[in-house]
């Protein structure tokens, strides 16, 4: 009797389950208390405590009966027919009333440890250290662009996961396709823009921006620099007819009159960056409805087409990830702000020559642009002030830092900003005199429609 029921947890199945349950549940407890209190980790080993902790809690707890049962078969088998036994239940009996106090006690435990893992790594999937610094180089360009821009405290799910529980599944079987993708290295570089994935501008975007608000015309300075050897700044001012406006105020106006709530204006594009546009639909207050059409464009064509109706995002598309255009903007912007600075000879001109020039990996990149820029103001301006070269050095680093990532192929303009139409068609996607309605009117490129130059 005494080998046939006693010591049946003393086998290597039982063991290992209860060391591997014990372990990550006191790990687990640490690390949530030191959490709790502010002492938080990289996300590297938030994945660690917040997911495979938690997973090897439960992998350990069935391992426990299992080498339970498998040890009293294998006792069984020696001392009578092979056949399974039932635990007799007797709670008058101190002993197994003991023995289940404490095993409903520990599920209690259990069952407060699976559910305090679950809420925080749900909590932590969710964070923006999660989707930006997990899968560190796929995601690299993408969060570091995130922290530059002016939404670095709005956080990742806000705009790209929505509410409730459909969201979060959907979220988690695309984020598995997408660990997968890492895993196997089958990636795009670079990672394309998930436009026909994003959640509509009015769940996210008009949470904090509303069409409705009128904001009426500003004025923006746009600085650039020319080559010579003072840097010399030309600034253009525009006043820009930003518009908007509810019907109280006179109803909309202004560039914002395209996503007003009485405006519709649907297009179809034929590109998957919805840069062409041949087609456009425009349904004013009144319910009247005009088409446009580009001259040659097919019925077959159309029907291929992506048909939506425009928001936000349809010219601000780079709202949270923008990367410079062109390097000559990232180094006007540098001039502008102060942090390249203008009293280096020529340092425009060379700046945008050793951005251009840096090639190879990311490291020797960078170390080639500090050579470059040290090497020319040493042969060519000896006596020039050492830090402020220092300075320059640094700055164009940072450009690149910024704009550059060679092992996801992305670099300036690799991602078209359709806000603008310098660089980009952007405006002009529609704005180009070649939108044709049936009464012959067109879809005009008036400059004055949205901005004049201020005197």
């Amino acid at each position: 009797m005494a080998n046939g029921s006693q010591g049946v947890t003393n086998n290597a199945t039982s063991v290992i389950g209860a060391v591997l349950t014990t372990v990550s549940a006191v790990v687990f407890l640490v690390f949530f208390g030191l959490d709790l209190f502010g002492f938080h980790a990289n996300p590297y080993l938030g994945i660690l405590f917040f997911l495979v902790l938690p997973a090897a809690f439960v992998f350990g707890l069935p391992l426990i009966p299992l080498g339970i049962v498998r040890e009293r078969r294998r006792r069984m088998r020696g001392l009578a027919p092979s056949r399974m036994h039932w635990p007799h239940i007797d709670l008058n009996d101190p002993r197994q009333r003991r023995i289940a106090s404490i095993v409903g006690v520990l599920t209690l435990v259990n069952v407060i440890i699976v559910s305090l893992a679950a809420f925080r790594g749900i909590e932590y999937m969710d964070s923006t250290a999660f989707c930006g610094s997990v899968c560190h180089t796929v995601m690299q360009p993408e969060y570091v662009a995130y922290q530059d821009g002016a939404h670095a405290r709005v956080r990742c799910v806000e705009c790209h996961i929505g509410p409730g529980a459909p969201w979060f599944v959907k979220a988690k079987v695309d984020g598995l396709r997408q660990v997968l993708a890492v895993a196997r290295s089958s990636y795009a570089t670079p990672i394309p823009s998930p436009v026909h994935s994003l959640r509509p501008a009015r769940d996210t975007c008009e949470h904090c921006h509303w069409p409705e608000k009128f904001t009426g015309d500003l004025v923006r300075s746009f600085r650039t620099f020319a080559d010579d050897e003072t840097n010399t700044e030309d600034v253009t001012s525009l006043r820009l007819h930003v518009g908007g406006g509810s019907d109280k105020y006179g109803g909309p106006r202004g560039i914002h009159w395209h996503i007003h709530p009485g405006t519709t204006v649907e297009y179809i594009t034929t590109d998957g960056e919805r840069a062409s546009i041949p087609y456009v639909k425009m349904t004013d207050a009144s319910g009247k409805v005009t088409e446009f059409t580009v001259a040659g464009t097919t019925p077959a064509q159309l029907a291929a087409g992506d048909r939506r109706t425009m928001d936000c995002v349809d010219c601000h598309n780079r709202p949270a990830h923008r990367f410079a255009n062109t390097v000559e903007k990232a180094v006007d912007r540098a001039l502008a702000l102060g942090t390249l600075p203008r009293e280096l000879p020529y340092v425009r001109r060379e700046a945008v020559a050793a951005l251009k020039a840096a090639a190879g990996e990311r490291e020797a990149a960078l170390a080639a642009i500090g050579e470059t820029l040290q090497k020319f103001y040493r042969e060519n301006y000896p006596n020039e002030d050492a830090a402020r070269i220092v300075r320059a050095s640094v700055t164009v680093q940072d450009i690149y830092s910024h704009n550059v990532f060679p092992k996801m192929k992305l670099t300036f303009g690799t991602h078209p900003n359709h806000l603008g139409h310098t660089d980009y068609p952007g405006c002009f996607r529609c704005h180009d005199d070649e939108h044709t309605s049936p009464d012959g009117r067109v879809i005009s490129q008036d400059c004055e429609l949205c901005h004049k130059s201020v005197d």
